[in-house]
């Protein structure tokens, strides 16, 4: 396994950031704990939940799985740089209370504490704003976020879903208050969704942050969906299925599977390798279900993919440009 320095911290992490949202909803507890130990054998040190995983009345029991892995023994919090999320309501029962959301500093103090509870470590190693909080200003949640930081609680900050203008509200603000800021930002960006190209990406660059892309597979659509369809097989669903019903995409589609199967690659494990040459990249998150599916992605980290290839992906699936010419002219 490669690793790289997370933004411009000091922190070394893997390529892969393993995603554990499917951990408890779509795979058992005995089954996500054998993935987290295969993904420790491949090299991969990089684990990334949310407070909010489980979903509904279940949301928590992720961050409690891998509290459960933990608790085996070991020097598996050692080897691990664990990453969490806040922002979603965490009220009981499903109930909406007021300051069981977002990222006021009496509901990042209480979030922080809950997700330790649950994850049975005594600190997180980057705490993550799942989603901007328009009503809380950034002066606030780094007030919030410093204390954690002398407290032991955190060491680094992070974001996800920011806009570009949002990373620089943020580190700026940071700036002038004498905190560190973001040191990552974790986007949708893959070979459909390229539109973090234009600012949320240059922006984390030039801010120091590593940028952790989610949803590399855009929701099993680069996975090789239609060729899964046409032996029968599982189909796969939401986004992928949803997003096949327009002829274009469906026709990009068939190209790049048409490509790949020329070059005898394997699509899934050719579109993180793609991510892996982006500038700014860190390393995309992988949300295996099955031990399978985590192998195909170490060796996606190992494929190489030459300058022709690359270039007929732009060709297929063309990013926007920079900003300001991809909306200026």
């Amino acid at each position: 396994m490669k690793y790289t320095q997370l933004g411009r911290t000091g922190l070394k992490v893997s390529r892969l950031v393993l995603g554990t949202m499917n951990f408890g909803p779509q795979t058992g507890e005995a089954d996500s704990h054998a993935i987290m130990d295969a993904a420790l054998d491949a090299g991969i040190n990089f684990f990334d939940t949310a407070n909010v995983y489980g979903w509904g009345e279940n949301k928590g029991r992720t961050e409690s799985i891998i509290g459960n892995w933990f608790a085996q023994g070991g020097d598996r919090r050692d080897k691990v740089v664990l990453a969490t999320k806040v922002y979603g309501n965490m009220g009981a029962d499903g109930e909406a209370w007021p300051n069981h959301d977002k990222l006021s500093a009496l509901n990042i103090r209480r979030a922080v504490d809950a997700s330790l509870k649950r994850l049975r470590t005594d600190h997180i190693d980057l705490y993550q704003f799942h989603h901007i909080d328009r009503s809380t200003p950034f002066e606030e949640i780094w007030q919030a976020i410093d204390v954690l930081v002398r407290q032991g609680k955190i060491l680094y900050a992070g974001s996800s879903n920011f806009a570009g203008y949002k990373i620089a509200q943020a580190n700026e603000t940071a700036a002038r208050l004498g905190s560190y800021g973001l040191v990552s930002e974790q986007c949708l960006y893959n070979l459909v969704e390229r539109r973090a190209e234009m600012e949320v990406i240059p922006a984390a660059q030039d801010y120091g942050l590593g940028v952790i892309p989610w949803s590399p597979l855009h929701g099993g659509l680069l996975g090789g969906v239609l060729k899964k369809q046409a032996e029968g097989g599982r189909r796969a669903g939401g986004r992928a299925v949803d997003s096949l019903a327009d002829p274009a995409l469906r026709g990009k589609v068939q190209a790049y599977e048409d490509l790949l199967d020329k070059h005898g690659l394997e699509p899934g494990e050719t579109a993180l390798a793609w991510l892996l040459t982006r500038p700014g990249v860190t390393g995309p998150i992988v949300g295996p279900r099955t031990g399978e599916q985590l192998a195909s992605a170490v060796r996606a980290a190992e494929l190489e993919l030459d300058a022709e290839l690359l270039a007929e992906l732009d060709g297929i699936f063309p990013g926007p440009g920079p900003s300001p010419e991809a909306f200026a002219w």
